[in-house]
């Protein structure tokens, strides 16, 4: 796939809901502060309200789905951090690329439009665990950047294993990159012969969620294409030394 979305040089480094060091996770503050410390995407997720608002929740017990708009602009997450709106957030980071994890098919369509009012189509990349909401997103926002639901990814991993590149070419027809762990119940997801396997079949590989230096160090060195993680500030500093004041 073509799109300036994967324009930012590798490895990619995503911050997951931002950068929650000195700011509550998945707020506009903690987005502010990834991107100040470089990461390249904006990892979060997306919900929708009662009233139909995409809005961007990770980590908290909120019934998002039961709440209204207005009652979740009031509700304090710290520091004075109100629950973000979608088109809000993708307004006020004008520049910044988005990684949207879309939870629930019922976002779909707010989700969609907020992307589409903002007009960020080229700097979003929406995904789902679920294969029906990933396949619901995507015809509503045609063209936009995705990475494999979990579905595609549990068909992948061992064809990528065994080094079956056509397969897995197959099985991931159109789909630029998986985000994955680097082991799921004990299984190696990430090994050097799936790294090959996927990048032979045209597909990026990014590891979640990785928080400690020496573990990014070595998944990078092993040709892993992104780091997803709770300390963007490390992984900038570890993976591109100098390039940070």
């Amino acid at each position: 796939m073509t799109t300036p979305y994967f324009d930012a040089p590798l490895p990619r480094v995503f911050a997951h809901r931002g950068l929650a060091t000195t700011a509550p996770e998945n707020t506009s503050a903690a987005f502010a502060a990834a991107l100040v410390a470089g990461a390249d995407y904006l990892e979060t997720d997306a919900h929708v309200t009662a009233d139909g608002i995409a809005v961007l929740v990770g980590g908290r017990t909120i019934e998002i789905a039961a709440a209204t708009g207005a009652q979740l602009d009031a509700l304090d997450l710290g520091d004075g951090e109100a629950v973000p709106r979608l088109l809000a957030v993708l307004v006020a980071f004008p520049e910044a690329r988005f990684n949207i994890d879309v939870k629930t098919r019922a976002a779909v369509g707010a989700v969609a439009d907020a992307v589409r009012s903002a007009g960020a189509i080229d700097r979003v990349l929406v995904t789902s665990f679920d294969g029906g909401t990933r396949s619901d997103i995507l015809a509503a926002l045609p063209g936009v950047a995705s990475s494999a639901s979990s579905d595609l990814v549990a068909r992948a991993v061992l064809p990528a294993r065994l080094g079956l590149v056509g397969v897995v070419r197959r099985i991931l027809a159109g789909v630029p990159c998986v985000q994955v762990p680097e082991r799921h119940r004990g299984v190696a997801v990430v090994t050097p012969r799936s790294l090959r396997t996927f990048h032979a079949a045209g597909i990026e590989v990014h590891v979640w969620t990785v928080n400690d230096p020496a573990d990014m160090t070595r998944l990078v060195a092993r040709g892993v294409d992104g780091i997803v993680t709770d300390r963007c500030d490390l992984a900038v500093a570890t993976l591109r030394p100098g390039s940070r004041s």
